[in-house]
């Protein structure tokens, strides 16, 4: 295809999850509805940690790094969907477009690396109980959050990069919600040879190196809270476990749905709801699931909340 026979393409048309009118508006005032409490609880929980001593310890520094991801990534997300829910025509610019898919990227692949952080924490703690604040100190954990940004920026800039390389000269309908980097790479008329390698390479890095961590972290907690003898120890030691093992399985699993599915006439609109689950909704069940079980959040809650009253 010769590229003078065709006009650049300056726009994207961003398809939605639905064409049906009727579902417009209940969609819309949904995920609104989502968005918000998504805002309160991540924020509410950086705010919590941040002001409650108890809650300065790498565990909650950590938590409150997740929620800082979770509230991005939503951020980039979910303001353009809703207008896909109040207008006839939802476009977004070139520029905007790359900009939407570089931050989505960053935060999502931080989000993997946090949990994989997350659970090294609970080895530490778990494994290793006498030397815990030694082996994660302040300076381990900024170094390790830092880590976990930086290796999201470098993979999202190198995406990113590449695909400026590529041409889009005719089609601009994106078949999602966002500008995700394999629906937007479908509507290239160039060669995509170099992005979906980088694609392979990267996703098998970011996908085992984390797993790997996370599952290699269970495997010697799991080793050591056998060898406690008191039922009581046992079941502590495991309640510190599962606000992290749910966040782990609600993110890896859905991102897993949409990404192995095979390809079928229906995976483009099965991948969307999949994507809806771990782009959107995954980001305000996080903060759920660390404060619903969680005895400290609940006491620092209380007395944030007590201050206040008597303020």
């Amino acid at each position: 295809m010769a590229p003078g026979n065709h006009s650049p393409v300056t726009e994207f048309v961003l398809a939605g999850l639905t064409e049906k009118p009727e579902l417009q508006l209940p969609l819309f005032l949904l995920f609104l509805g989502i968005y918000v409490v998504t805002a309160l609880g991540n924020l509410g929980m950086m705010v919590l940690v941040g002001l409650s001593a108890p809650l300065h310890t790498p565990m909650y520094y950590f938590l409150s790094s997740l929620s800082f991801i979770d509230f991005c990534q939503s951020t980039v997300i979910t303001p353009k969907m809703l207008g896909s829910f109040v207008t006839e025509k939802n476009t977004i610019s070139y520029a905007e477009c790359l900009a939407q898919l570089y931050f989505f990227l960053v935060f999502a692949i931080s989000e993997c690396y946090m949990l994989a952080a997350m659970a090294y924490d609970r080895y530490a703690a778990i494994c290793s109980p006498l030397l815990y604040h030694i082996v994660m100190s302040n300076q381990a954990c900024v170094f390790l959050v830092l880590g976990v940004h930086v290796i999201g920026v470098v993979c999202a800039s190198a995406h990113t990069g590449v695909l400026l390389r590529v041409s889009f000269c005719k089609f601009n309908v994106i078949n999602h919600y966002f500008c995700d980097l394999i629906s937007v790479l479908k509507l290239s008329c160039s060669s995509i040879y170099v992005n979906e390698i980088l694609i392979l390479i990267f996703s098998g890095i970011n996908i085992l190196t984390p797993s790997l961590t996370i599952l290699g972290s269970y495997v010697l907690i799991v080793a050591s809270v056998l060898h406690i003898r008191s039922t009581q120890g046992r079941a502590k030691a495991f309640g510190t476990c599962s606000s992290h093992l749910s966040a782990v399985a609600l993110f890896y699993g859905s991102a897993a749905f949409m990404y192995l599915n095979p390809s079928s006439a229906n995976s483009v609109d099965q991948g969307k709801v999949s994507s809806v689950f771990y782009t959107i909704v995954v980001p305000m069940l996080n903060p759920l699931i660390y404060s619903l079980r969680n005895k400290d959040v609940h006491t620092a809650l209380q007395k944030m909340l007590g201050k206040r009253m008597f303020l």
